[in-house]
Formats: C-alpha cells, sequence, structure tokens
C-alpha cells in the first residue's frame, strides 16, 4: 500500500516537476531574416512600416551597430550558428558545409537540445540544401510555395534584358500565404500551440525568406508606400580610390529579367526595385507579427527570449550596386534586435559594437547554459541591462575575390580593410581606411594619404592582433 502511495505521489508530482523545469529555463524564439538590412522604423527610418518588428525593439534592444562574419547567407549563417568565424568554419561560398571542417562542433541550437530544450526549425535557418539534421529534436521544414503569383514572359528580342531568374519584383494580387514567408508563419503558429503544452522549453527558429531577391510579395504591401516618396542612393558610385574587386557588379541581381546586363538601373527601375525591398519587408513585418500574436495568445511571451536577426545588410544602389557581397558598411552591418526576460534596458538602442558571433553565447548566457569551449565571440548579455558599456573595441567582417581575401575591421570611427593574398597574408595588395566622423557612407578612401601614415600603421597593428584583442575588458 505505502508503495502504491508513493508511486501515485510521485506521478502526481511529474507535471509540476516539468512546470517547474520550464519556469526555470525562458523559450527561445529565433527569428532569421534574408536579407534584411537595418532599415526598419525601431531603426529610426520612419517610413518603413515595420510594426511588428518594433514590438520586439519596444520589448528588448536595439544594435545600432551589430556586424556579421560575411556578407553572403551561408557564410555568415554557418558563423552565427556555430558561434565561430568563417576563417573556423571553413565557409566562405554557397557549396561548402561547416561539418567538413568542424563534424563535432555543437551549434547554436544543437547545444539547447543538449541541454534539455525541444529544438524545432521551420524555413531558412541553415542555406537552403544544407540543413543539419542533428541541431534538431525533429525534422526541420520548409513549405513549397510558387516564386510568383503570375507568369511574366520576357520579349526574347531585348537579349540584354532576358534572364533565367524571372522578374526582380512582383506585387502579387494573393493572400499572404500564398507565398513561402506566409506559409512558414502559419507552421510556426501551429507549432507554438505544441509547444506551449510540453514540459521542456523549447527553441523555436523561424526563418522567413524575403526581402531576398525576387522582392515579392501580396500587393497591399505595396500599396504602404508611395513610389514618388521613395529616396534613391546619394552614393551611386564606387569609392574614391577603392580598388575594383571592392565590389561586385550586382550579377545576383542582373540573373532577373528587366535588368540590364550592365551599367547602372534607370531610377525608374532604381525606384521599383527599393519600392519591392520595402513592401517585401511589411510582407516579413506581418508574418512575425502573426509569430508574436501567438506567443501572446499562448501566454509565452514573458517567458521567452525573442531574438530577430538579418543575416547580412544590403546595397540599394548604394556604391552603384544592388547586392551584398562586400565589406562595406551597408552589407557587414546588420538587423539585430533582442528582447530577453528581465533586462533592464528594454526599449532601449545600444551603439556598442557587436558581431553575429556573439549571439551564440549571448542566448546560451541568457539561457543560463555553460558557454562551449570553441566558441569564437563573446555574451553581451550586459549590455541588455547597461547599453552604454565600453565593449568590444573592434568587429571583424571578411569577403573572398579569387585569390584575395579582403579583411576589414569596424572600429568606434574607422572601416580598415586589409587584402591580402589567401595563401599569403603578409602580401598586402591593397588598403581601404573609411573614417565614419566624417563620411559615414564610406565614399572616399583615404588609407594613401600621407597624412594618414601613421593611422594606416596603428590600424595594421590593431587589425594584426585580431578579434581576441578586441574583447570587451
Amino acid at each position: 500500500m505505502t508503495n502504491r502511495r508513493e508511486f501515485l505521489a510521485a506521478f502526481a508530482a511529474a507535471p509540476l516537476a516539468a512546470q517547474s523545469t520550464r519556469k526555470s529555463k525562458p523559450n527561445v524564439l529565433f527569428i532569421a531574416v534574408d536579407d534584411l538590412r537595418p532599415e526598419l522604423s525601431c531603426y529610426g527610418f520612419n517610413y518603413i512600416h515595420s510594426p511588428n518588428m518594433d514590438r520586439i525593439a519596444k520589448m528588448g534592444m536595439v544594435f545600432d551597430r551589430a556586424y556579421v562574419q560575411q556578407a553572403v547567407c551561408s557564410p555568415s549563417r554557418s558563423s552565427l550558428l556555430t558561434g565561430t568565424r568563417p576563417d573556423s568554419t571553413k565557409v566562405w561560398d554557397l557549396v561548402t558545409h561547416f561539418r567538413a571542417a568542424e563534424p563535432n562542433i555543437a551549434t547554436l541550437p544543437e547545444h539547447f537540445k543538449n541541454n534539455g530544450y525541444f529544438v524545432q526549425g521551420m524555413g531558412k535557418i541553415y542555406h537552403p540544401g544544407y540543413d543539419d539534421p542533428q541541431s534538431w529534436s525533429v525534422p526541420w521544414q520548409t513549405p513549397k510555395a510558387p516564386t510568383y503569383a503570375k507568369t511574366v514572359t520576357p520579349n526574347v528580342e531585348d537579349e540584354d534584358k532576358v534572364r533565367k531568374g524571372g522578374p526582380a519584383f512582383e506585387a502579387g494580387d494573393v493572400a499572404d500565404n500564398f507565398y513561402k514567408d506566409g506559409m512558414v508563419a502559419d507552421i510556426a503558429v501551429q507549432t507554438l500551440k505544441t509547444l506551449a503544452k510540453k514540459p521542456e522549453p523549447f527553441f523555436l527558429a523561424v526563418g522567413f525568406a524575403k526581402p531576398h531577391l525576387p522582392f515579392v510579395s501580396p500587393k497591399k504591401y505595396w500599396d504602404l508606400y508611395d513610389p514618388a516618396k521613395i529616396q534613391l542612393a546619394p552614393n551611386p558610385y564606387h569609392a574614391e580610390d577603392s580598388p575594383e574587386y571592392a565590389l561586385t557588379s550586382s550579377g545576383e541581381l542582373r540573373n532577373y529579367f528587366g535588368i540590364p546586363a550592365k551599367g547602372p538601373m534607370p531610377d525608374s527601375l532604381a525606384r521599383q526595385l527599393k519600392h519591392g525591398y520595402y513592401a517585401s519587408i511589411s510582407y516579413t513585418d506581418a508574418q512575425i507579427g502573426k509569430v508574436l500574436d501567438e506567443l501572446e495568445r499562448q501566454n509565452l511571451t514573458k517567458n521567452t527570449i525573442v531574438v530577430l536577426w538579418g543575416d547580412h545588410g544590403w546595397k540599394l544602389g548604394e556604391h552603384g550596386e544592388w547586392a551584398k557581397h562586400s565589406n562595406v558598411e551597408n552589407d557587414t552591418n546588420g538587423a539585430l534586435v533582442i528582447a530577453a526576460p528581465g533586462m533592464k534596458a528594454s526599449g532601449k538602442h545600444s551603439k556598442a559594437l557587436v558581431e553575429f558571433v556573439d549571439v551564440f553565447p549571448t542566448l546560451a548566457d541568457l539561457a543560463g547554459l555553460s558557454l562551449p569551449s570553441h566558441l569564437e565571440g563573446v555574451s553581451f548579455k550586459p549590455l541588455l541591462d547597461q547599453p552604454d558599456l565600453k565593449w568590444k573595441s573592434a568587429a571583424f567582417s571578411q569577403y573572398p575575390r579569387a585569390k584575395r581575401m579582403g579583411y576589414s575591421m569596424r572600429t568606434e570611427q574607422y572601416r580598415f580593410t586589409v587584402w591580402v593574398q589567401k595563401d599569403n597574408h603578409e602580401q598586402v595588395d591593397f588598403v581601404e581606411l573609411y573614417d565614419h566622423t566624417a563620411d559615414p557612407q564610406e565614399n572616399t578612401n583615404i588609407a594613401h594619404r600621407p597624412a594618414n601614415a601613421e593611422l594606416v600603421k596603428q590600424l595594421m597593428g590593431q587589425w594584426k592582433a585580431g578579434w581576441q584583442a578586441a574583447k570587451p575588458s
């Protein structure tokens, strides 16, 4: 009889123990957005309709100076999700999987899974076609959806404008869940209903594809913007005294028909492209809103860390380019917003230099998990309470060009980029230096001016000391 009583008591206590475990650890809602530059209302760009991303900002903190480690999809995501830099992951392109170089590393979601979390992912988290099954508690999923709402037949006589990629933009007369991101939001909403009933805390990764090309979204999001009010880039030219190889020729965009095969974009087309990009932001913002609404309906918001990140920036005509794929500020400065239970500086901005490689240790720190020894970033959890703390002295990015690697260091005042031979880092081919106090658009390279020789020498020494020396003291 005693044994039966003990069994029943233990059985009754099990749900309470599970609830206690859940309450002791915060959930994580991990929202990735492709090609999202920090041009949102919460970043001070009031002409952008992003009310739901702004909701996260009001609950949390906006990082004004967050930098990716390489401004293209797979290298950036591999770096953030492993907590290591591109030279460690060996991912500098779109075809290499980080497991080739780091087969045994625990990724960010995997680390949470290993520490008792139920981990689920959907949409674009890793680079398409390069998922990492061991990261998830259940298989990662993404829906299949049409790219376009309507078929557009190019004028085949106009060879310069015929591309295999279809139109570069579309305002579809369709529902949100016609396109993939709407479907992903629907899956995330249903998943939250299930996760709310689980005894263990969850890590839910939700990846949205827009505003990645093509800039397609339902027409109602295009209608939020007056094309006559859309301003074109103020610097549609390469930086003075910068090497040609510092930038690309907008090749990603030129794969779409209706886009000139070479040369600048006509102003009318440039305005349409920006219109499409802005509409795509607002479309994804609305999908994020559906997920946040469900989080609230399930009474999970107060105990959930919400992190919103764009995998890199994107040039919308700045420097005469329409792409990422470079070390310039427009590409390396990414959107990063984090809200965490108990943070003291909610609704604030931080101008501290942080890096996307820091996201892994920060989330683990916020959840009270140990930090793996392989990490090459640092937790910026202290900034969530004191956004003005003295922090890193520099952030580091890189981008390859044929036989060269461009290593870029962003300090409080300067962007310093060193182009070296991949097989011989001692062979410096070119140096770029931009003073963000006098030249925030990075329009003039001042590295080769005699008056700056001592400054270049100083920055070269700081760059050679590397990211480890730039950690907060």
